[in-house]
C-alpha cells in the first residue's frame, strides 16, 4: 500500500501541493512562535553602554504585587539609593564601583568658539547623526568607563563643558559652543572633547561633568577583583529589597527599558501558536476531505478489488504523511527566517526593545515538530477513517452524484460551536473594557469552526430563490452554476472554509483592535477640556514654558499633563494586581469629570483623586490617606481630596502634576493643555523641540495598554491572509482540475469554452460572496459586542478601506485562480478529457 500511495502522488499533485504548503507554513510559524516563547523566558539583552561592567546593580524593573500573582514592568526607571555605591565598594572581592545616571539630553546645534587658521570664522554646524530632534541619554563623564568610551580628541569635561559621541559631533571641534537641551531647557556648553565607543552602542551619548549631572543613581557597575568569580560575587552582594544584580546578557535589563518581564511575549506566543495550529488543522482538513471525496471512484475500485478498509485508510495516511513530513521539514528550515521577521516587526512596533535578543534554540523546533505532526496525523486520521468506511457500490454511486447529506454527529458539533459563538457574543457587552477582548475574541474562532463543520449546509441554505433566479438569468451558464453549487456543496465547502476563516479572523481582529484603541483614546480625551496642546520631543515641558503659556494673551487656563502607571497598596487594591492603574497628573482646571465629593482645587502637594467605586471598595473617602506605588517603585502616602467619576472601565487616579512628574524617568510633564479664548500664535523657538497643535495631540503617545493585544490581532490577521491565499488557490485548483470530464462532456453537448468559463466565474463569484458574508457575520459576533462593551454602542471604529481592500483580496484570489485552472482543465480535447485517469 505504501508503494501505491507514493504512486498516486504524481496524479494528485494539486491536492498534495495544498497540504505541502499548508504544513510548510504551519511548521515555520509554529517554530517562530516557539522562538518568541523562548525569548520571553530568557530575556537576554546583551548590554551596550554598560557592557564593560561584569556586574550591573539596578532596581528591579518588574513590579510584583504583594498579594497577587504575576508581574508587570515598571513604566518608569527604578532608581536606587546613592549610598549603595559606597556600600558595594567595600564588599570583599569588589575592585571598583561606578555609578550611572541617565537623563534626557538633545544636541540642538554647535557654533564655532574660535576662528579657523585662515582667520575667517567657521560656520555654524549641525550635530551629527541622531542629534536633530532625538531625545538622547545624557551621562556623567565618570560613567564613560562603563562602556568604555575613549577620547579621540580633547579632554574630559569640566563644569559647563561636554564630551560628545563622535556620531553627534559632526564637524565640531573642541572649543566650539554646543547647545544642548537638558530638562527641556536649552543650555550652552563648551565642547571639551569627542569620544568613541569601543563597540557598538545604538544610542550615542552626551557626557557632562559630574557637577552638571542631576542627582540620583540608575545603575551601578561593579568590577570584581582579580581571581574573583563574577557569579559568586553577584550572589554575595548585600542588596536591599527591590534591587538586583545582573550578569552576562541579563545586564541589558538595567540598560534598556521594557525588558522587565517576558509575559507579553509568552502570552503572544501561546495565542499565536495555538491559532496557527487550529487554522492549519482546518485548512488541511478541508483540503484532505476534498481530495478523498474526489477519489471515491478510485477508492471504491480498490475496495471492490479486495482491499480492506484498513488498507485503504493506511494508503490515505501514508500518501498524506509523506507530503506533510516533507513540508514540515522545509517549514522548520524556514522557521528561523519567519521568527526573525516576526520579532523584527514587534521590535519596530515598540512591543519589545530592539536590543532584546531573539533566542530560538532546539526546543522551539522540537515543539513545532511535535505539534505540527500531531495536527497533521489527527487530521488525516479523520479523513482516512471516512475513506475506509465507504462501501464500494455506494462510493461508485456518489462519484457520479455526490452525497451532500451531513451526519447527525457533524450537525450537532456545528450547532454546539454556533451556540458557543452566540453565548460569547451575548456575554461580552456585560464585561468591562479590559476583559471585553479576552471574552469576545474567541467568538470569531468558534464561529469559523461552526461554518467549517456545517459548510455544505451553509451553501445549500444560502442559495435562496431570489439569489438563484438572479444567477439563472445569466443564461445556461448561470443555471449550471446554481446546479453545481447545490450538488457539489461538499466540494465547494472546501473553498468556502478558508475564505470564511480568514475573513472572520482578519476583519474581526483588526476592527476589534481599532475599536478598542479609539475607545481608549476617546475615554482619555473627552474628560479633558482645552483646545491647544503643546508637546516636546526634547525630554518634556520645562517650567519656564508653563509660566510663559500662562502669560500668553487669550489663555484662560493651563495644565501640565503627566501620564504614568501605578498601584494602590495601602489599602491593597485587588482589582489591579499585575495590570496597573493609569495615573494622570494635572496642575490646572482642565478635568471635566463629575466630582462626587471634595474638590479638584485641593489637588496639590501629596494628594489624590479616586473614582467613587474604588473608594467605596477600599472603604476610604475624602480625607483618608492611602499608599500609592508609583511607576518608579516609590511608595508615596497621599491624601484623598476628591472622588471623581471617569469613563466606565477607563478610570484614572488623578495626582498633582509636580508630584507625579518627579517620579517619571524624564522628571517633566509630557504635554501642556491650554484653554484659549482666541487663536494663538506663540513663539516657541526658545524651547527647541516643542510643537503646538489641537486636541488631536492628546492621543499621541497614549499608552492604551493594548500594544500586545493589538499585535496579536494583527499577527493573526496576517496568518489568516497567508493561509487564505494558500488554501483558496490550492482548493480551487484541486476542485476545478478534478472536473475535466465534466467540462469535456459539456463541450461535447454543445457548450463553448467561453460558456464553461463563464459558469466557473459565476460559481467563483457566488462562493467568494458567500464566504465573505459568512466571515463578516462571524466577525460581527466579535466586533459588535466589543464595540458595545468599550464604546457604549455597537458601531465599530476603523477605516472602511480595510474592509474594501479585504473584499478585493478575496476576489483577486478566487477569480483569477478559477479562470487559470479552468483554462488548464479545458486544454485537452473533449474526448481526451473523458478518458482522463483523474478528474
Amino acid at each position: 500500500m505504501f508503494r501505491l500511495a507514493v504512486t498516486t502522488l504524481r496524479y494528485r499533485t494539486a491536492a498534495f501541493l495544498a497540504i505541502f504548503v499548508a504544513v510548510l507554513l504551519g511548521g515555520a510559524l509554529l517554530s517562530a512562535a516557539g522562538g518568541l516563547l523562548e525569548t520571553g523566558l530568557r530575556l537576554n539583552a546583551p548590554p551596550q553602554r554598560l557592557s564593560a561592567a561584569p556586574i550591573v546593580v539596578t532596581g528591579d524593573a518588574a513590579y510584583h504585587p504583594p498579594n497577587g500573582s504575576g508581574s508587570a514592568p515598571f513604566p518608569e526607571r527604578h532608581r536606587i539609593d546613592p549610598t549603595l555605591v559606597t556600600k558595594l565598594a567595600g564588599t570583599p572581592g569588589v575592585r571598583a564601583t561606578l555609578a550611572d545616571r541617565s537623563f534626557p539630553a538633545v544636541v540642538t546645534s554647535t557654533t564655532p568658539g574660535t576662528p579657523s587658521r585662515s582667520g575667517t570664522p567657521r560656520g555654524t554646524t549641525t550635530p551629527g547623526s541622531g542629534g536633530a530632534g532625538a531625545v538622547l541619554s545624557g551621562h556623567a563623564w565618570s560613567s564613560a568607563a562603563l562602556t568604555p568610551y575613549q577620547l579621540t580628541t580633547g579632554r574630559a569635561p569640566r563644569a559647563g563643558q561636554v564630551v560628545l559621541d563622535n556620531r553627534l559631533a559632526g564637524a565640531a571641534k573642541p572649543g566650539d559652543r554646543v547647545t544642548v537641551t537638558v530638562g527641556g531647557e536649552p543650555r550652552t556648553f563648551t565642547l571639551a572633547g569627542i569620544a568613541v565607543a569601543q563597540h557598538q552602542v545604538d544610542v550615542p551619548s552626551i557626557f557632562f561633568a559630574d557637577a552638571d549631572t542631576p542627582e540620583g543613581v540608575d545603575a551601578i557597575g561593579v568590577f570584581p577583583a582579580d581571581d574573583t568569580s563574577v557569579r559568586e560575587l553577584a550572589k554575595r552582594l548585600d542588596l536591599p529589597t527591590g534591587v538586583k544584580a545582573y550578569t552576562g546578557d541579563e545586564r541589558g535589563v538595567a540598560e534598556f527599558s521594557g525588558i522587565a518581564t517576558g509575559l507579553p511575549l509568552i502570552i503572544m506566543s501561546g495565542v499565536f501558536g495555538g491559532m496557527v495550529a487550529v487554522v492549519m488543522a482546518l485548512v488541511i482538513s478541508a483540503t484532505i476531505g476534498l481530495s478523498v471525496r474526489q477519489r471515491r471512484r478510485e477508492l471504491a475500485l480498490l475496495r471492490a478489488s479486495g482491499a480492506t478498509p484498513r488498507q485503504v485508510g493506511k494508503m490515505v495516511i501514508a500518501e498524506t504523511m509523506v507530503v506533510g513530513v516533507i513540508g514540515l521539514v522545509l517549514g522548520l528550515l524556514c522557521g528561523r527566517i519567519a521568527g526573525t521577521w516576526i520579532f523584527g516587526m514587534l521590535a519596530d512596533g515598540g512591543i519589545v526593545p530592539s536590543q532584546l535578543r531573539f533566542d530560538q534554540g532546539p526546543l522551539p523546533f522540537a515543539g513545532a515538530t511535535v505539534l505540527a505532526f500531531a495536527v497533521l496525523r489527527v487530521t488525516v486520521g479523520f479523513a482516512a477513517g471516512r475513506a475506509a468506511r465507504i462501501r464500494p457500490i455506494q462510493a461508485l454511486a456518489e462519484a457520479a452524484v455526490p452525497n451532500v447529506a451531513l451526519s447527525r454527529v457533524r450537525i450537532i458539533i456545528g450547532l454546539v460551536f454556533a451556540g458557543a459563538t452566540a453565548a460569547i457574543a451575548l456575554s461580552t457587552p456585560f464585561m468591562g473594557p479590559a476583559n471585553a477582548a479576552a471574552i469576545g475574541g474567541p467568538a470569531g474562532l468558534t464561529g469559523s469552526i461552526a461554518v467549517a463543520v456545517l459548510a455544505p449546509l451553509v451553501i445549500q441554505r444560502a442559495l435562496l430563490p431570489r439569489i438563484t433566479r438572479l444567477v439563472e438569468k445569466r443564461g445556461t451558464s448561470g443555471t449550471l452554476a446554481v446546479i453545481n453549487l447545490r450538488v457539489r456543496a461538499v466540494q465547494f465547502g472546501a473553498i468556502l472554509v478558508p475564505i470564511t476563516i480568514a475573513t472572520a479572523i482578519a476583519i474581526g481582529n483588526i476592527y476589534s483592535q481599532t475599536t478598542q484603541q479609539q475607545a481608549a483614546v476617546d475615554a482619555f480625551t473627552k474628560n479633558l477640556s482645552g483646545d491647544v496642546v503643546i508637546t516636546s520631543t526634547s525630554g518634556g515641558i520645562p517650567a519656564s514654558l508653563t509660566d510663559a503659556a500662562r502669560s500668553m494673551p487669550g489663555v484662560t487656563a493651563v495644565s501640565e499633563l503627566v501620564r504614568s502607571k501605578g498601584w494602590i497598596e495601602e489599602p491593597y487594591d485587588k482589582s489591579h494586581t499585575s495590570d496597573a492603574w493609569p495615573l494622570l497628573g494635572l496642575s490646572g482646571p482642565v478635568y471635566t469629570g463629575k466630582v462626587k465629593q471634595g474638590s479638584l482645587d485641593d489637588l496639590t502637594g501629596d494628594s489624590v483623586a479616586l473614582p467613587p467605586g474604588t473608594a467605596k471598595k477600599l472603604k476610604v473617602g475624602v480625607g483618608s490617606e492611602i499608599g500609592v506605588r508609583l511607576g518608579d517603585n516609590a511608595l508615596v502616602k497621599v491624601k484623598v481630596v476628591a472622588l471623581v467619576e471617569g469613563p466606565s472601565g477607563y478610570e484614572s487616579l488623578l495626582l498633582p502634576a509636580p508630584l507625579l512628574a518627579a517620579h517619571t524617568t524624564s522628571g517633566l510633564p509630557s504635554q501642556l493643555l491650554l484653554k484659549t479664548s482666541t487663536k494663538l500664535h506663540p513663539d516657541l523657538s526658545k524651547w527647541p523641540g516643542t510643537t503646538i497643535g489641537g486636541r488631536e495631540l492628546l492621543g499621541e503617545g497614549l499608552d492604551t495598554g493594548l500594544g500586545v493585544d493589538a499585535w496579536i490581532g494583527y499577527l493573526l490577521a496576517a496568518i489568516a491572509v497567508a493561509y487564505t491565499a494558500i488554501a483558496s488557490i490550492n482548493t480551487i485548483a484541486v476542485a476545478v482540475l478534478d472536473r475535466r470530464r465534466e467540462f469535456g462532456l459539456q463541450r461535447l453537448t454543445g457548450s463553448t469554452r467561453r460558456e464553461v468559463s463563464w459558469m466557473l466565474t459565476l460559481e467563483g463569484l457566488l462562493i467568494a460572496a458567500l464566504g465573505l458574508v459568512a466571515g463578516l457575520v462571524t466577525a460581527a459576533f466579535t466586533v459588535f459586542p466589543i464595540a458595545l462593551a468599550t464604546r457604549g454602542w455597537p458601531i465599530p471604529s476603523g477605516p472602511v478601506w480595510i474592509l474594501v481592500a479585504w473584499i478585493a483580496v478575496v476576489l483577486l484570489l478566487v477569480l483569477p485562480t478559477t479562470a487559470i485552472t479552468g483554462r488548464i482543465a479545458m486544454r485537452p480535447k473533449p474526448m481526451d478529457a473523458l478518458s482522463s485517469p483523474v478528474g
